[in-house]
């Protein structure tokens, strides 16, 4: 009997810089994955757990940094959906590559100090984007709500949008995500506490069943705004709308990514400058059976 001596092609060794976002992930005792995605510029993994990210991106040079990602130096590994991988003890195993951690980077650095009068100033050059005409009525409502500090018609709105739109990242999701992370980052920055107590509670709204309302990928990036965590873009135009650096060329780097994922994140950090500066001035009483204020 001839029995085949085949051997099976050695493991690639990778080392790349990850979000701190994924960590509890990567230390944790390793789980199955399965390949939800696969582009040219990188590879979306679905890991079987009931944490969340649950949805790891592990990205080439020249891909958006996602917020759930580890960053390889070269191209990623060409897989096809539903294609078997791991996450776990350190490392993703995706296909013959076994990739490492080495750098770690911060998905929601802190802003710094911020003058409310600076903010203003700056948010005037700040262009939204255009919402989605399914969900502009919603839009409306939520933009109106975080600005009169009504709870009711903020969660109201939310829910509405929560999973609205096509695509992996739908429109109505990446309002949302812009909104939480602007709440949340710039009312840190100019001590605006009530602007951070409204970011809780929408994401706790948010958060609760995103995984069963939009597609995995959202809801993973809706759970990593809820805790102020977003793409470089973002950080990029908050950093500027407190004065860091000028805000005409960040906006117009957020615009560029994907279809309208930009504009769409530009909406919800509109509404969330627009809130800060509304609720700065308020304590941060908790809300009434009516809403926030």
């Amino acid at each position: 009997m001839t029995i085949g001596t085949r051997a099976r092609r050695p493991r690639v060794h990778a080392t790349g810089a990850a979000s701190t976002a994924v960590r509890p992930l990567l230390d944790a005792p390793r789980r199955p994955a399965r390949v939800l995605a696969a582009f040219p510029a990188g590879t979306y993994l679905q890991v079987r757990t009931d944490r969340e990210p649950s949805v790891i991106a592990v990205l080439g040079i020249g891909a958006t940094r996602l917020p759930n990602a580890v960053l390889l130096a070269g191209e990623p590994p060409r897989l096809t959906v539903g294609d078997d991988a791991s996450v776990g003890d350190g490392a993703v195993l995706l296909g013959r590559l076994s990739l490492r951690a080495s750098r770690w980077w911060d998905p929601a650095p802190p802003l710094g100090e911020a003058d409310p009068a600076r903010l203003r100033d700056t948010a005037a050059g700040l262009t939204p984007g255009e919402p989605a005409p399914a969900g502009e009525d919603a839009v409306e409502l939520l933009a109106s709500g975080c600005v009169s500090g009504r709870l009711t018609d903020v969660l109201t709105a939310a829910e509405r949008l929560v999973g609205l739109g096509p695509g992996l990242t739908p429109s109505g999701d990446d309002v949302l995500a812009g909104l939480l992370v602007a709440l949340r980052l710039l009312g840190a920055a100019t001590g605006a506490a009530r602007a951070v107590w409204l970011a809780d509670r929408l994401a706790a709204t948010v958060t609760y069943d995103a995984r069963t309302r939009t597609t995995p990928l959202s809801a993973t990036l809706l759970h990593c705004a809820a805790r102020g965590q977003a793409c470089p873009e973002v950080i990029a135009v908050l950093r500027a709308l407190v004065g860091r650096h000028p805000l005409e060329p960040a906006v117009r780097r957020l615009h560029a990514l994907g279809h309208t994922s930009g504009s769409d994140l530009a909406q919800g950090i509109t509404i969330g400058v627009h809130a800060v500066l509304a609720l700065a001035s308020r304590p941060p009483v908790a809300a009434g059976p009516g809403g926030a204020g």
